[in-house]
Order: structure tokens, then C-alpha cells, then sequence
């Protein structure tokens, strides 16, 4: 009689990065025989703290326990960090301290960490020592290893392997896709850009780029299989290209050549990229996103600040002056687009004076919407080392005015559609009303219209529909087909 199958459960926290690491990790314990639960960004409510529930206890791991249909705990659960941010770094942490009863109760359960806080030396010791429940530990520039890691912890071992970097980039890896009709796609590692508040090029090494050729049979295969809409990603997708040989034809590699080739993948709806740098973002990419049809109408370019003072503490290589001027280059070149943000309040030295300008550069740049985040320090940045760090009620109060602006754009940006015809991808029925249907301009607002009732039938992911749009508020359109 065959055995019982092993199940993993691989949870990601963080980042694009760290969602589509999660699906190649998953690809690989698939092939080392395990039978792989929902994982990725969507299994992070639903790892260690569900399954500690489920046996009677309550937990608080930083995010909000879901109901799973096997209640047995899973022989593996691995977690795939960030630590960009304090965030997803203290809901890890959570999760992480969870898994000591849950190990308690089940010693034959591995418990390993991946990704980018393993690769961070402080958050790596505090791992390996403070949580002897950790079986395994690997960093960003060793997944492909996984299995040979796995064999060892399998026999009895505890594995705590971490490479400090690589130049080589693992190709043809198996992946479990978290979703059939649209797929994250990566074009380089790394980033050798430095901010001052940064610790990515810290745990993820310096930028190297993939070959045209790997990502063009990439996007291709995925299409083979049912993909819509590919996401090309990057920490500085513009970087694109650096140290790569010139093509057959002798063109030279970059990104605005790659996002022509990757238009013409026959099949393909849509493509997007994240994340792009103001600096490296040229003249002939605005011409590569305005001439390919499937490059959709959103770009998001990380601002982070509105004073000069703080972005050149931050190390970002440009002027408020000169990011709005490449927002008027951009709007000139496609007059539809939708441009989304980051911003930053709290970062050392940051006076009000340095707030004040950040406000008004919201107002000027029109944002269709921001992620808006709380300066944390990174241990090993140089920011982390300023002397003048912000106090946490002056951030808590900046990042709350900072909301209302943002809000009050993006608000402004939405109601302007109102009475317009969306192209709209559906992503699937909304996971908070299943009466409504759920999906995504190309210029990435989302939007809700009411489900088909039978005998209609209700379209499926990856189906494109035109909706009519009624009603506008800040985060959310809504409207009717078409």
C-alpha cells in the first residue's frame, strides 16, 4: 500500500520577490514528492497560526487566522521573508513563534525559513538561535539547493546554509504558479543602487539581469499554458541588461528593447513591471510602454520623498524638480497612464518643513494612488546609523496626513472615470461579497460589478470584459457590463 503523502504549506510574506520565490520553492518540494497546500502571499494568514487553532489554541501572528479544510498540521511549513519593511518582518517573527507549540505537538514537522531575513546576519541569528524549533534556514542565492538541504534535515540534521552572494542565476526551475491566467516574471536580482534606508542590496546582492532569450521562452511557456498577463519584475527593472553580451542581431540588451520583444509574444494580453527607479527611467523605455499595445497604462515610480534634502540623505539620485518633469514626459507620451507611488514619512532628519514638501508634491504629481509607508531602520544601512532619527508619534501623525492626501488624489483620479468604459481582466469573484465580480483596468484600478445570475454564465479569470463605470471612491470603482 503507498505511504501517506507529505504536505508542505510554503507561506510568503513581503514583497513580488518573495511571492514568486514562493512558487519556485513550491515547484521544488513538489518534486521532492510533497504534496504542496495553497501557498504564496494568500497563505500568509493562513500558516502557522490556522494550524495551531485548528488543535484549540488562539494565536496572533500578525495577520488574521482562516479556516482550513484538513485541520491536520502539514509535515512542512516554510516561510518565505522580507525584511525590507518592519512590517512583514514582525508578522514573520509572529508566525515564527507560533510554530514552538505547533512543533511541540508535532516533532516530525520541518519548520524552515527563506528568503531575505535569512539572509539578513542579525534576523538570521536571532533565528538560528533563539528558535532551535527552525530546521532549516537558506537564504535568496540558494534556492535551487533546496533539495539536497531538504534530504539532509530529512536524515536528522539542522541545515543553516546562507551564501553571501551570487553572479549566477538558476534557470528551468520547477514552479507551482499561484495563478493560472497572470504570472510574475523576473528580469534581474539584486540592486546596486544603495538608498540609505535600503537593505536590499544587502540580502538580495548586486543587480544581475537574465537573458532575453530565458525570459521570452518564460513568458512564451506561460502562455502555452493559459497566461494572460505577465508582471516583469525587478527591484529596478530599468537596470535592466547590465553586464549582458549584445543580442544576435547586436543590439544591446536593455529594458526598453526587452519589453518590445516581450510584446510580441503572440497570446499575451497584457504585461506589467514593478519596480521602476526615476533615474534610469529613459526617454526610449517611455517610447518602448507607448508603442507596445500590451504594456498596460500603470507605471509605478517610488518617489519616496518631496524634499530634496531627504532624497539626497536617501541617496535616490534625483530632484522633486526632475521626477516631475518625467511625469509630464510620460503623461505627454501617454496620456491615460495611471502613476502610483511610494512615500515615506519619518526618515532621519525629516522636519516638517521636509513633510510639508512631500504633501504639496502629491498635489502637483496626481497620484492615482501610493503605498505610504513609516520610515523602520534596517540593521546595517547607513540611515539606520543617522543620529537623528524621527520620533514615533511625529511619524504616526505624518503618516496619517500623508493617507489624506494621498486619498484625496486618488479619489480625484477615480471620479474622473466615472461614465467611461473600462477594459477590465477579471480576477474572480470578490473575496469579501461573492455577489460582485472582481478585476483590473489596465491602468491596475480595481473594480467590482455584480455577478451574472443563470442562465449566464460567470466568466472566468483572465476573461476580458467591458464595464461601465457607475461609481468611484478611493480604492474602488464600480460599474456595470458593458
Amino acid at each position: 500500500m503507498q505511504g501517506k503523502c507529505k504536505r508542505a504549506r510554503v507561506v510568503a510574506f513581503g514583497c513580488q520577490m518573495s511571492e514568486r520565490d514562493s512558487e519556485t520553492i513550491a515547484g521544488l518540494l513538489s518534486a521532492c514528492g510533497y504534496d504542496v497546500l495553497p501557498h504564496g502571499a494568500a497563505a500568509a494568514a493562513a500558516a502557522a497560526t490556522t494550524a495551531i487553532a485548528a488543535e484549540g489554541d488562539t494565536a496572533d501572528g500578525g495577520g488574521t487566522a482562516a479556516p482550513v479544510a484538513d485541520s491536520a498540521p502539514p509535515d512542512m511549513v516554510l516561510f518565505v521573508t522580507c525584511c525590507v519593511r518592519g512590517n512583514a518582518e514582525n508578522r514573520a517573527i509572529g508566525n515564527l513563534g507560533d510554530m514552538k507549540r505547533l512543533k511541540e505537538r508535532n516533532p516530525g514537522m520541518i519548520v524552515a525559513v527563506a528568503g531575505c531575513m535569512a539572509q539578513e546576519e542579525g534576523m538570521r541569528r536571532l533565528i538560528v538561535d533563539k528558535m532551535p524549533w527552525v530546521d532549516l534556514v537558506f537564504g535568496t542565492h540558494n534556492i535551487q539547493n533546496l533539495p539536497a538541504m531538504l534530504a539532509r534535515v530529512e536524515a536528522g540534521e539542522r541545515v543553516i546554509e546562507v551564501l553571501d552572494d551570487s553572479d549566477s542565476i538558476a534557470e528551468h526551475l520547477p514552479a507551482i504558479r499561484a495563478y493560472r491566467h497572470k504570472a510574475f516574471v523576473n528580469i534581474t536580482f539584486g540592486c546596486d543602487n544603495f538608498c540609505t534606508y535600503c537593505i536590499v542590496p544587502y540580502v538580495r546582492g548586486r543587480e544581475r539581469s537574465r537573458t532575453e532569450a530565458d525570459i521570452l521562452k518564460e513568458v512564451s511557456d506561460l502562455v502555452d499554458a493559459g497566461c494572460r498577463e505577465v508582471t516583469l519584475l525587478g527591484q529596478n527593472v530599468n537596470a535592466y541588461g547590465k553586464g549582458l553580451p549584445p543580442l544576435p542581431d547586436g543590439s544591446v540588451p536593455g529594458f526598453a528593447h526587452l519589453l518590445r520583444a516581450v510584446n510580441g509574444v503572440e497570446g499575451l494580453r497584457r504585461i506589467r513591471f514593478t519596480t521602476s527607479h526615476p533615474r534610469d527611467f529613459t526617454p526610449d523605455m517611455i517610447r518602448a510602454c507607448a508603442e507596445s499595445e500590451r504594456v498596460c497604462r500603470h507605471l509605478h515610480l517610488p518617489l519616496q520623498a518631496g524634499s530634496d534634502r531627504v532624497l539626497a540623505r536617501m541617496h535616490r539620485g534625483y530632484t522633486l524638480k526632475r521626477y516631475l518633469e518625467l511625469l509630464d514626459e510620460v503623461r505627454s507620451a501617454m496620456p491615460d497612464v495611471a502613476i502610483t507611488t511610494d512615500l515615506m514619512v519619518g526618515f532621519p532628519g525629516e522636519t516638517e518643513e521636509d513633510f510639508l514638501e512631500t504633501l504639496r508634491a502629491v498635489a502637483e504629481a496626481r497620484f492615482d494612488a501610493a503605498f505610504t509607508f513609516v520610515y523602520s531602520p534596517r540593521e546595517g544601512t547607513v540611515a539606520a546609523g543617522m543620529p537623528d532619527q524621527v520620533d514615533e508619534a511625529v511619524k504616526g501623525d505624518r503618516i496619517r496626513r500623508l493617507i489624506e492626501a494621498v486619498n484625496e488624489s486618488a479619489a480625484a483620479s477615480n471620479a474622473a472615470l466615472v461614465g467611461s468604459v473600462q477594459e477590465v481582466m477579471v480576477e474572480g469573484p470578490s473575496e469579501r461579497d461573492s455577489s460582485v465580480m472582481a478585476g483590473r483596468t489596465r491602468t491596475n484600478k480595481m473594480v467590482h460589478w455584480p455577478t451574472p445570475q443563470p442562465p449566464r454564465a460567470v466568466p472566468a479569470p483572465g476573461d476580458i470584459l467591458n464595464i461601465r463605470i457607475e461609481q468611484a471612491s478611493v480604492y474602488t470603482l464600480r460599474g456595470v457590463e458593458a
